[in-house]
């Protein structure tokens, strides 16, 4: 299947979950969209849970089925809490590390910044959005793209940023430091549900 395209806020209210992490999605509709979005809908069923839950991770990280289940699985092979494990390789994808930064203000952004071969990860050019940093790594805007505008214009916009994230507004690079604690990722997140779907 290939990648969706379409309006973010279609699919938030979709799944009844701020993908940007913003709330904007939600702040004047708080209901499904289309025609029947404002009825009254029945309770979901244990997996319709499950499925809402996969759903809000997947689009918020705005991977296909395919890379979703691949990072799960990858997870599932790691020593600790599996729904834990698999949180911090998605923050640990590059096009995430460039938003957390400010170099986008959406994870979308970001994404098409990486594929334009803008960012370097330790000094050399990265153009794969699923490339997986590790702590330790610095991400930087290309010497050849620093006066790009719309980076230029979501970095004037970040206020603030996660910890596990330092960035030098001077030189416009960060180190990815360590992985993200739990309860520094969102806490609307039930990623327990999502290994229940997947372990069925």
């Amino acid at each position: 299947m290939s990648r969706y395209t379409g309006p973010n806020y279609k699919k938030a209210r979709r799944v009844g979950f701020s993908i940007t992490e913003t709330g904007k999605e939600l702040a004047r509709r708080p209901y499904g969209p289309g025609q029947h979005g404002n009825a009254r809908k029945g309770k979901l069923s244990d997996y319709g849970t499950q499925l809402k839950e996969k759903q809000k991770v997947r689009f918020m990280y705005g991977l296909n089925e395919k890379q979703f289940r691949k990072t799960f699985n990858e997870a599932g092979k790691m020593s600790g809490i599996h729904g834990e494990n698999f949180l911090k390789l998605l923050e640990s994808r590059l096009d995430n590390i460039a938003y957390r930064m400010g170099f986008s203000t959406t994870r979308r952004g970001a994404r098409q910044l990486v594929n334009h071969g803008h960012l370097t990860v330790n000094g050399k050019k990265v153009d794969i959005p699923s490339y997986r940093c590790k702590p330790g790594d610095v991400i930087a805007i290309k010497e050849s793209s620093k006066e790009h505008k719309s980076m230029k214009e979501a970095l004037e916009k970040t206020t603030k940023r996660v910890e596990y994230i330092t960035f030098d507004e001077n030189k416009l690079s960060g180190t990815y430091v360590r992985y993200p604690e739990r309860n520094e990722l969102n806490m609307d997140i039930n990623e327990s549900l999502i290994v229940e779907f997947y372990n069925k």
